[in-house]
């Protein structure tokens, strides 16, 4: 019982420890990217969630619970979660999309995009990323908010960072 506590021990350390060292790498990356704080925020929240599960499954595995149990509660939990989400796919997916928009995306917060849609072609600033869809001000001023999973699937054209104001003006040939 004493290994199985100092396991556990170590268990809750070594996930303080990751989640702080993983907080470090969103924030230092989030910070040469020039993201919000509140984006670093939910990828750091999200990735710690993960290594909360990841340190729970360990710990159940080190005080060696009842797997016949455990495993009727998980795949109950798992069914009853499952359903939820097949319902509600698009929240997970556009969860996920935040995440990849955070570490690969190359529009930022206040770049122009062009978003080439079947149904209608979408242009606008970006305004925020949220974790579950991008907020963009169009040229009537109106906001719009795109989802984040259908940003990854439709081509974007980044026009500009924002700093242009007026058009370039056109060149004229010497004469």
């Amino acid at each position: 019982m004493y290994t199985q506590i100092l396991a556990t021990t170590g268990v809750a350390i070594g996930y303080f420890v990751v989640s702080h060292l993983i907080r470090k790498l969103v924030v230092s990356l989030g910070q040469i990217k020039k993201v919000p704080p509140q984006r670093m925020a939910y990828i750091s929240k999200y990735f710690s969630g993960l290594c909360l599960v990841a340190a729970v499954v360990i710990v159940s595995l080190i005080w060696s619970l009842d797997y016949g149990n455990l495993m009727l509660f998980a795949s109950s939990i798992f069914a009853i979660v499952g359903v939820a989400l097949f319902a509600q796919w698009s929240i997970l997916s556009n969860v996920t999309s935040s995440v990849i928009i955070f570490f690969s995306f190359p529009a930022r917060i206040g770049h122009r995009i062009r978003i080439l849609d079947d149904d209608e072609t979408i242009v606008g600033e970006i305004v925020e990323i949220t974790l579950f869809q991008v907020l963009l001000r169009g040229a009537n001023g109106d906001t719009i908010s795109y989802p984040n999973n259908l940003l990854l699937q439709k081509p974007v054209i980044i026009l500009g960072d924002g700093t242009d104001t007026a058009p370039a003006a056109a060149s004229e040939p010497p004469g």
